[in-house]
């Protein structure tokens, strides 16, 4: 066979040189390619660890790792620091025992009635949007718009223990305060500097742009809600201890007519997210109309009244749009603060006030 056959024709150097040229040309192309993707993909991984570039603004993304943490306050060894934590921890369940009703010691008695810290900041303040307790110290001092003031966490917890709880100020210098104080601490321990993480505060819902339908309220109530709260709302009780498995929603042994709950907007958001019992952010149970219209259900029944509620938001304009009673700097009716809609009245501060209300 022939050395000069025309598929073996030699090829001289400089006819490999653009064909080499090109080949290169495409590798560097693609290796420049993939270290772009490795920075980008690097980068958008340091955003989202430090919540730079989610949708909500420098809030570790859900499921944060700080709902993976050992809450359990029982697997603490046995020193000081950690019996406190675990007293706290204790008050925070067992809060009619320690400072309220239940307390045998009458000027121990701090809270008003029979609920717990635990009724409304489930599993130990540590489950995302009921509220959570995780890193709570660390956002404070805040500022509060019922007080018009940066409030501080001991302020903060009277504050529960005056609407929620239904009682009176807990004595910043107590044992129970600093015991609750430092539960709360711990319970942060792995939280951002800034204390904020995502799903504190409430599951965020679409507020139906009419007024809250009672009469369906009571029919979502019947449906879902009277298994553990009863039909006259008044909870159950353990036999063993006569403590509350599911706390009332009205009547004597309630959250008074000036806490935050009793606010339309914020109870349905609330409930949004964990009513039913066993209810998760990620699958709620309820639409947003039937929270909306359960809530107002709700806060239409009878409970203890608040004194001095007139003193709240000093400045008005502060105010929000579902607080339940005056005075009010707009010209809505109490009733509609109450059962909506709140459009309207959202409309009315933006437009005066230039004041973006959402709740």
């Amino acid at each position: 066979m022939s050395g000069n056959h025309p598929k073996y024709s030699p090829i001289s150097n400089s006819d490999k040189i653009p064909e080499l040229s090109g080949q290169i040309r495409k590798l560097m192309v693609q290796v420049g390619i993939g270290v772009g993707l490795i920075l980008i993909l690097a980068i958008t991984l340091l955003l989202f660890q430090f919540g730079i570039g989610t949708t909500n603004g420098n809030l570790a993304p859900v499921p944060d790792d700080v709902y993976r943490m050992d809450y359990n306050v029982y697997n603490l060894s046995s020193t000081i620091k950690n019996e406190k934590i675990k007293l706290g921890f204790e008050i925070f369940r067992n809060t009619t025992l320690h400072v309220g009703p239940k307390q045998k010691d009458s000027v121990k008695m701090y809270a008003g009635n029979n609920l717990a810290c635990a009724s409304c900041h489930i599993s130990g303040g540590t489950k995302p949007f009921a509220a959570p307790l995780i890193g709570v110290v660390k956002r404070f001092p805040q500022f509060r718009g019922r007080e018009n003031k940066m409030g501080t966490i001991e302020e903060r917890i009277n504050g529960c223990m005056e609407r929620s709880m239904n009682g009176r100020i807990l004595p910043v210098a107590s044992q129970e305060m600093q015991a609750l104080i430092a539960y709360l601490d711990w319970l942060g321990r792995a939280s951002p500097p800034n204390g904020k993480i995502e799903g504190q505060g409430f599951l965020k819902i679409q507020i139906p742009n009419r007024a809250v339908d009672l009469a369906h309220g009571e029919s979502v109530y019947k449906e879902h809600c009277v298994i553990c709260h009863g039909l006259d709302g008044q909870g159950q009780l353990l036999a063993e201890n006569d403590q509350y498995l599911y706390p009332p929603l009205w009547g004597s042994d309630s959250y008074n007519n000036g806490a935050g709950m009793t606010r339309v907007i914020t109870a349905a958001q609330f409930i949004k997210g964990n009513m039913p019992f066993g209810t998760t952010y990620d699958k709620p149970v309820l639409t947003d109309e039937q929270a909306y219209d359960v809530a107002g259900y709700i806060n239409q029944k009878v409970r203890p009244t608040k004194p001095n509620r007139e003193a709240d938001f000093p400045d008005l304009v502060k105010k929000p749009v579902s607080t339940p009673y005056g005075p009010y700097v707009d010209p809505f009716s109490p009733e509609q603060h109450q059962l909506g809609p709140f459009q309207p009245i959202m409309d009315y501060y933006l437009k005066e006030h230039q004041l973006r209300k959402t709740k």
